[in-house]
């Protein structure tokens, strides 16, 4: 474990670092496009925070290789070279679409290079686990589709939801967690080496988000771009690769006692198709409603409008910060509830843990408008926006008799300024007069 945090820490710290000087490189190369229609943030933000993430893992890489407890993930698997080639590639794709734009179609096509990259060096699905039948082999066609389609749409899922500052890297960091928990418990609580790589690369995926956070938290001084959600996508997709299609359930049976019960025990990793669905259920429910919809409007699947999960949140009232927090806790809530209930023992109070904190989510999904308050002894240390206002007849002083009014014409009236489609703006509060039109409208 002290490996592994030092791996974290050292990815982490690298990419924190050279994220400043690359946001210079991003604002001298006019890395900065002009505001879409439907973008959130009002000012131009340099993007390629993604060059950052990228040395950020191969400084995870490099240090894991030389230290004594990981060195035989390198020498026992050629998956972390693999990682490291599909990563190069989508990475430069994503630093030409951030710079130059590229079609939709050219980067779908990169992302199944890559991932077919990967395969030829080894990083596949080899068997799916059935209940009841076992183990059950693939052929080399079908390991390599199911492979470059879970690749294809984990990316795309992260890439959907990177639509908030914070927002897909605080979610991608929440899955590798929940991930990292659990190919740690296969590894060294049952021995199974076949899940170190995957160990290995959600603990390099957290550093990469952690490192790159604090630049990216609202409001943002930086944006991943295309360069970083799809590189993060991509090694969340390899690690769920590397432990959905390599790790033999028949092994597990032989701890778990039977091969239903080490079934449930890999319940998060046991369908390798539905595999987004339980680790980044909102990015990938965000990607089926967003296709679902502009076909529906027949419009291109890949065109872009402000219909997202995160769009919507904005539009019934949440603050930027507030719908982030959101997203957040039902990505915990889900991929740790999914984690949490492969550990047969406490099952039940997992179901009732995760059935008590979705009624508390959906009552916060319905008041956009709470703001708590913070007790009179904590207010010297929160935020003044937490704080409670005097009453405003303390404050209220009487007209001085005889002093002239000043004329109506010369009172300054401030007039609201609405804030646009999502009813807020990214610099300040949001405006009483908000526009009530749609976010799938054209206007």
């Amino acid at each position: 474990m002290r490996d592994y945090l030092l791996t974290l820490c050292v990815t982490a710290a690298v990419t924190y670092l050279l994220t400043g000087p690359v946001r210079k490189f991003a604002i001298a190369t006019g890395a900065m496009p002009e505001i879409r229609a439907r973008d959130v943030h009002r000012e131009p933000t340099p993007r390629l925070g993604g060059i950052a993430m990228f040395f950020g893992l191969c400084a995870g890489l490099l240090v894991a290789d030389n230290l004594q407890n990981l060195n035989g993930v390198f020498e026992l698997s050629n998956e972390p070279r693999a990682l490291l080639s599909g990563a190069a590639l989508i990475w430069l794709i994503g630093v030409l679409d951030d710079k130059f734009e590229i079609d939709a179609l050219i980067k779908l096509g990169a992302q199944m290079i890559a991932a077919g990259v990967m395969v030829m060096q080894g990083l596949t699905i080899l068997w799916i686990p059935v209940p009841g039948i076992g183990m059950v082999s693939l052929t080399s066609g079908q390991g390599t589709l199911l492979t470059v389609a879970l690749v294809v749409i984990t990316i795309n899922a992260v890439n959907f939801v990177d639509g908030l500052d914070g927002l897909a890297a605080g979610m991608v960091c929440i899955a590798a967690a929940a991930f990292f928990l659990y190919t740690y418990r296969l590894w060294y609580g049952y021995g199974l080496e076949a899940a170190a790589p995957a160990t290995l690369f959600a603990a390099i995926l957290m550093g990469m988000c952690v490192g790159f956070l604090p630049h990216n938290m609202h409001p943002a001084r930086i944006f991943m771009g295309d360069s970083g959600s799809m590189l993060i996508g991509l090694v969340l997709a390899a690690g769920a690769i590397s432990v959905t299609g390599q790790v033999d359930l028949d092994v597990l049976a032989v701890f778990e006692g039977s091969t239903r019960e080490a079934t449930h025990a890999a319940l998060p990793v046991f369908i390798p198709l539905l595999l987004p669905l339980t680790i980044i259920a909102i990015p990938f429910a965000d990607l089926v409603l967003a296709v679902v919809r502009r076909t529906w409007n027949g419009q291109s699947p890949f065109a872009a409008d402000r219909g997202h999960l995160h769009h919507r949140l904005l539009e019934i009232g949440h603050s930027h910060s507030r719908s982030v927090l959101i997203m957040y806790f039902w990505s915990a809530l889900i991929a740790f509830g999914v984690v949490g209930y492969s550990v047969h023992s406490t099952s039940m109070w997992i179901v009732l843990a995760v059935v008590a904190l979705s009624a508390v989510g959906l009552v916060l999904l319905l008041l956009p408008r709470f703001t708590p308050r913070a007790p009179l002894w904590a207010q010297a240390v929160v935020p003044p926006r937490y704080r409670r206002r005097r009453r405003q007849e303390e404050t209220y002083e009487e007209p001085t008799p005889g002093l002239a009014r000043a004329p109506q014409e010369m009172i300054e009236e401030r007039t609201p300024v609405p804030a646009g489609v999502n009813g807020a703006t990214a610099l300040g509060a949001r405006s009483r007069l908000p526009d009530r039109r749609k976010a799938g409208s054209r206007h």
